[in-house]
């Protein structure tokens, strides 16, 4: 292994190029890494915390809509941090998405993926670190997960997705490494094969622990759960205007020019973007975010929701547990119910609580229900009066 004068990783490989083929609709136009969760993508938070421990300098590898993270992100200057990129022409793999990234890594590097939700704590103990290093976690279910072994501190195998419990550590995906390990990628196209083929050959991988925040967004429903974490550590803002008879509890964040009318109740922990209207009489309770541009009209209830921006929510709805992308409009009296729901995701069947999952730019009109679980896609239209109880593809026409 290479020795390193360097006391410190000062360099970030960020691996952003996939698609998040299970938290479709939401990524039918955008990467999985710039997914809202409480108005920032995924990616300004694993950002952050590498900014916050001092890591300002960033090469990310894009591929999927890369676009969506190169105009947001720029050169990095806005958010203190120099970002070069490379493209990952076809996402074949984490490995195979490092390799391209062999001529710009420092001879010790972090390397992390954009689509998991930390904190700067959950990386924490891997800056100063001077070997090998895999950050690893206990975690309840391991089936969705690479499952480490470990013996005497240091990685001996990575079991992916196992069907028994072998362990209950499983893989963050965040590493420090140094340059070596692009002489062992070949044709690899899994990270993971990788530094096992390293292990066998005689590196050693430091098995360091964390118990910081790692979240992963595998499926719709889990951006209700990021939603929650996050919002839970927001700090109260009151911007706009708030008129006479409004009620506003907890944590509660209110974007400028947004105007909370008369008799409104809300409790958070709330977050409601820039320029909305929130009707008169409408209540708005904990786990919600709100983007921005959103009217919603009076006598509405919203519970445990993510709406995105400019969504238009007629008089009368009632939305829980639910998820309601970009652009979408719908009409009065609409119902999005919550319950227990099996949900197909991938050719993967789902027992969730879950309320509606609706895309980007669909329309929705007076008096539907949507059941719990039900999948609408993108631009879709569905007319006045109807039940929803199963998922409807993109574009799809409910008349």
């Amino acid at each position: 292994m290479r020795e390193s004068n360097e006391e410190r990783i000062s360099q970030a490989i960020i691996l952003a190029a996939g698609e998040g083929q299970r938290l479709k609709p939401f990524t039918k136009l955008m990467p999985k890494v710039m997914l809202n969760i409480a108005h920032k993508p995924i990616l300004q938070y694993v950002i952050e915390a590498l900014a916050q421990n001092g890591i300002r300098r960033v090469v990310m590898i894009v591929g999927y809509r890369k676009e969506h993270v190169q105009d947001y992100f720029g050169s990095g200057s806005d958010f203190g941090m120099e970002i070069k990129y490379v493209t990952q022409p076809q996402q074949l793999g984490t490995a195979h998405a490092l390799k391209h990234a062999r001529d710009l890594a420092d001879d010790r590097f972090l390397l992390i993926s954009g689509d998991n939700m930390i904190e700067a704590d959950t990386i924490a103990p891997l800056i100063k670190t001077k070997s090998n290093t895999m950050l690893i976690r206990a975690h309840e279910d391991i089936s969705r997960y690479g499952v480490v072994i470990v013996s005497d501190g240091l990685v001996k195998e990575v079991i992916e997705k196992p069907e028994e419990k072998v362990s209950s550590l499983i893989n963050t995906g965040m590493y420090v490494l140094d340059k070596d390990i692009f002489d062992f990628i070949g044709d690899e196209v899994r990270l993971t094969s990788v530094i096992q083929r390293m292990i066998s050959q005689g590196y050693a991988i430091v098995a360091q622990h964390t118990a910081g925040v790692w979240l992963d967004a595998a499926y719709p429903w889990d951006i209700l759960k990021l939603n929650d974490l996050t919002l839970g550590k927001i700090s109260t803002s009151i911007g706009g205007t708030i008129e006479d008879g409004a009620i506003i509890k907890g944590l509660v964040s209110i974007g400028d020019g947004t105007i909370i009318r008369g008799n409104c109740y809300i409790v958070g922990p709330v977050a409601i973007g820039t320029d909305c209207e929130i009707g008169p009489s409408t209540c708005i309770f904990p786990a919600t975010s709100i983007g921005n541009s959103v009217s919603i009209s009076p006598f509405s209830v919203i519970r445990n929701s993510s709406i995105g921006s400019n969504v238009t929510i007629g008089p009368s709805s009632s939305i829980q547990d639910s998820i309601i992308a970009s652009g979408t409009t719908v009409g009065t009296h609409f119902a999005a119910r919550s319950g227990d729901a099996t949900v197909k995701v991938e050719n993967e069947y789902n027992q969730v609580k879950m309320g509606a999952i609706v895309g980007n730019y669909s329309e929705i009109g007076d008096n539907t229900v949507i059941e719990p679980g039900t999948i609408i896609g993108n631009n879709c239209r569905i007319n006045a009066m109807k039940v929803i109880s199963e998922n409807i593809p993109d574009g799809g026409l409910v008349v």
